[in-house]
């Protein structure tokens, strides 16, 4: 707007600046007016966002949990270890050659080990070889030849348990007279206790008593 030329200067100075100022605030407020258009325009599209969410909510998001582990194959414990059956140790008979006051302690001695170590022997007959084969010397070894020259004469071995090898031991290697022997030795007058012991003395009384089952007082 333009002023009469006779304005004062001063008077035209504040006018200038007043329209100066109105200018500004006139910018200003254009810049305030688009700023609030533009807020309000994305106000308004959120708003239609949200109203769209309500009314069409998304499918429920599948947890993405991880599959779940698979078994172990179940091992089974391994076999327990078998128990090892400690036996004493066995001692072989000692060799035989015959005499007859050796015999039951040698056929004892046969007996026990087999009693002891049963599953060695396969067979009966087996048993009775191995016995055999302590016959060395003397009687015994005359004897056993006698055996294994029979079975070599018919084919059949003449010994076929343990029990007829028993009897067999018995009659050839077992004193002959055992029975008198004792009796005549319990009841003679040379028997007495002598230069013994007490107990030495019953040990050989019982041991007297034992090979022939004396019960005579």
């Amino acid at each position: 707007m333009s002023l009469p030329s006779d304005t004062p200067q001063g008077i035209a100075d504040a006018l200038g600046y007043l329209q100066h100022h109105l200018q500004e605030l006139t910018e200003r407020q254009h810049v305030s007016e688009n700023n609030i258009n533009s807020t309000l325009a994305a106000l308004t599209a959120q708003l239609q966002q949200l109203t769209q969410l309500v009314a069409n909510p998304p499918p429920p998001a599948i947890p993405n949990t991880p599959p779940p582990p698979v078994p172990s194959p179940l091992v089974s414990p391994p076999p327990a270890l078998p128990v090892r059956r400690t036996r004493p140790k066995l001692f072989c008979p000692p060799d035989f050659n015959g005499e007859r006051h050796n015999g039951c302690a040698f056929l004892n001695s046969c007996s026990l080990y087999i009693c002891l170590a049963l599953e060695q022997f396969h067979d009966k007959q087996e048993r009775i070889l191995w016995a055999l084969t302590f016959f060395k010397g003397g009687r015994a070894t005359k004897w056993s030849e006698n055996v294994f020259r029979q079975e070599a004469d018919t084919g059949v071995f003449p010994i076929q348990t343990w029990g007829d090898f028993e009897q067999q031991f018995q009659l050839h290697f077992f004193p002959a007279n055992v029975e008198a022997d004792t009796i005549n030795a319990l009841e003679g007058t040379s028997y007495h206790q002598g230069n013994q012991t007490v107990d030495d003395y019953l040990d050989s009384f019982q041991a007297l008593v034992s090979d022939m089952s004396y019960t005579d007082p």
